[in-house]
């Protein structure tokens, strides 16, 4: 994958805070990840979880615990207002998922919209090292 000087400083910033959510499950993390009306679509079919109160509700009740993932990301496409990323999430017992994320930003740059689209990789092919051997691999890990 590409590393982060190929996204923008806001992106990266982002992804640091998400990390950083995914591992702490606090809720000030997530929050402060989103706009206050944002919608948060665990996946693009489901419905969205809209707001802050929604927001922290969901994912907690879909918590990782710490240390369950190491994440790797490259940016897609970027513009001022949204930003596409790929990205490979390994989970230390069990799956590796590939995703692409499609995240729409505030001017103060929260997320006033965030779309995960993740596809679980067969068994025969999650432990393979990254599905981008023709890139640098970034693994982001929470400060």
């Amino acid at each position: 994958m590409t590393d982060r000087t190929q996204g923008s400083d806001r992106l990266a910033s982002w992804i640091r805070g998400y990390r950083r959510a995914w591992e702490s499950n606090d809720p000030a993390d997530i929050t402060a990840l989103f706009t206050d009306d944002a919608d948060y679509f665990e996946a693009p079919h489901q419905h969205p979880w809209h707001g802050h109160d929604a927001i922290v509700a969901g994912w907690l009740a879909a918590r990782d615990e710490p240390g369950d993932t190491a994440f790797e990301w490259e940016t897609v496409a970027e513009t001022p207002e949204v930003a596409i990323v790929r990205a490979v999430s390994r989970y230390a017992a069990g799956p590796v998922y590939d995703n692409l994320w499609v995240i729409r930003f505030a001017p103060d740059g929260r997320a006033t919209s965030y779309t995960d689209w993740w596809v679980e990789r067969p068994a025969d092919t999650a432990n393979t090292d990254t599905a981008y051997t023709d890139h640098e691999t970034q693994e982001e890990n929470p400060e």
